[in-house]
């Protein structure tokens, strides 16, 4: 049980990662700055992990979280 929280942040450690290293590429002008929310916490039904990465530019701005 305890292995499959380790994967699953594991996965989203590398998702994240890669994300930013994405958005921070600037292939098509200047880089974009990339923002990162990250939190872990404690409930009735036990331990949780939630993390997410985003960018702007201009009126858009696009966030995936899990």
């Amino acid at each position: 049980m305890e292995s499959d929280g380790l994967m699953t942040l594991l996965r989203a450690t590398i998702l994240v990662a890669t994300c930013a290293v994405l958005a921070g590429c600037g292939a098509d002008g200047e880089p974009l700055q990339p923002t990162m929310n990250a939190s872990v916490g404690v409930g009735s039904s036990g331990t949780y992990v939630a993390a997410g990465v985003g960018a702007t530019r201009g009126p858009i701005s696009l966030f995936v979280g899990f």
